[in-house]
């Protein structure tokens, strides 16, 4: 049995890892301080014998007198709404700050760390699909530059701190993913479009909708993680992670109104600034390092994150 540290633990990402590193007969130590996540993502696994949570902010510095042997830092708010306007500069703090914090605390344990970065480090990307050698096109000044720009700083103190301090280091690049424990109010596309068409609200497009993503559904993104994290020394990464195939938001939109029905009508309204037009990773190092690729497609995963997302609304209306 391994001691996991996860950072943002209660997190929509983290609480998945979280859930299934126990189911692997992990013991995990769950780290947040709840600005994004929610107690409620870890209900079902609170009380269990292998898992703690302390609440902590991680651009302080947090001391564990427990031997730690990994870490996965995911502590960061990762939809616009979250990390833009007056909680950007907490943002970039979480990033730079966060990350050497927990870089920190790998070395003094001589623990693994993985970081999640993201595919916004490719900004506006010039390069499709995007492969991990693609530098990318970020606007530094930009009203999403405090993540993406914070966690591309994070990934040059991963691999300094790789290369000077010797510390043993894992890095991913995560796409939009979607499923389960996603926050209702999060302002992703897929929760959105979810919850419009199951409310009975009309579907708000950004733009004309012919922007592009690949959506990966999260159960194959914490396999990926876990395989990634325990992956030969000396593959550091960065790696793709992420399902290839992509859709139209207006293709998304359509195939979300079709499966929860109602009269929701698509709308559109202007596209937000520096927002990426194309969205799709080459998952080759994925599949020829790690032997992954996605095996969810985006029909079964939509179903399986309506029927959760019909368990919130009904949950909210008791607690009303």
């Amino acid at each position: 049995m391994k001691t996991i540290l996860v950072t943002g633990g209660t997190g929509f990402l983290g609480s998945n890892l979280c859930i299934r590193l126990i189911k692997n007969g992990e013991k995990v130590i769950c780290v947040d301080n709840n600005y994004t996540g929610r107690m409620r993502n870890v209900e079902s696994i609170i009380n269990h014998p292998n898992f703690t949570f302390i609440e902590h902010d991680i651009c302080e510095p947090l001391e564990t007198e427990e031997e730690i042997n990994q870490i996965y830092n995911m502590a960061c708010p990762a939809s616009p709404p979250a990390y833009q306007g007056s909680y950007s500069i907490k943002t970039t703090k979480t990033c730079v700050i966060g990350a050497i914090n927990m870089l920190e605390l790998a070395k003094k344990h001589k623990a693994r760390i993985l970081q999640t970065s993201t595919s916004e480090i490719y900004g506006e990307p010039l390069v499709h699909p995007q492969v991990e050698s693609y530098r990318g096109n970020v606007n530094p000044i930009g009203i999403r530059a405090c993540y993406d720009e914070g966690k591309r700083c994070a990934e040059s103190l991963f691999f300094d701190y790789y290369r000077h301090e010797g510390v043993d280091i894992k890095v991913i690049r995560i796409f939009n993913t979607y499923g389960p424990n996603m926050d209702p109010n999060d302002g992703r596309v897929v929760s959105n479009f979810i919850c419009q068409a199951l409310s009975g609200q009309d579907i708000t497009i950004y733009g004309q909708g012919n922007q592009t993503r690949s959506f990966c559904y999260v159960d194959d993104l914490t396999e990926v993680m876990i395989r990634m994290m325990n992956s030969p020394a000396g593959f550091t990464g960065p790696v793709n992670t992420g399902n290839p195939e992509e859709f139209t938001i207006k293709e998304l939109a359509e195939m979300v109104v079709a499966k929860v029905g109602g009269k929701s009508k698509i709308v559109y309204k202007d596209l937000p600034s520096d927002d990426p037009t194309q969205r799709r990773p080459d998952i080759t190092l994925a599949k020829n390092k790690l032997g992954w690729e996605p095996c969810i497609k985006l029909s079964e995963g939509l179903d399986k994150t309506i029927a959760y997302f019909k368990t919130q609304i009904e949950l909210y209306k008791g607690e009303k």
